[in-house]
């Protein structure tokens, strides 16, 4: 740890906070159309893909089945968080085997 992190820590804290509230009041302000409703609604997703994209574009083989375990297991479930537990437990078995 460097003697930059808190500084850096209470940076990117106050930030995201006033990230938050910002939001908030806006959304206080601007009626909520339905379009507006649907993109709040796919932002999750958005992050979700992004996330495995990058770990993807940066894992290896381990990373790609269990990404292809979680899709086939969100058809299967029905469930988004519980297809994620499982992917992470596939990574996890997959890396302890060695791939």
């Amino acid at each position: 740890m460097t003697e930059s992190f808190p500084v850096l820590l209470l940076v990117m804290a106050t930030a995201a906070y006033v990230v938050r509230v910002v939001g908030f009041t806006l959304m206080q302000l601007v009626p909520v159309s339905p379009r507006i409703e649907a993109a709040l609604r796919a932002t999750p997703l958005a992050v979700m893909a992004g996330i495995a994209a990058l770990a993807l574009q940066t894992g290896g083989l381990a990373e790609a089945l269990a990404l292809g375990s979680v899709v086939g297991l969100t058809l299967i479930l029905r469930s988004d968080v519980a297809a994620a537990l499982m992917g992470v437990a596939v990574v996890a078995l997959l890396r302890w085997l060695g791939a």
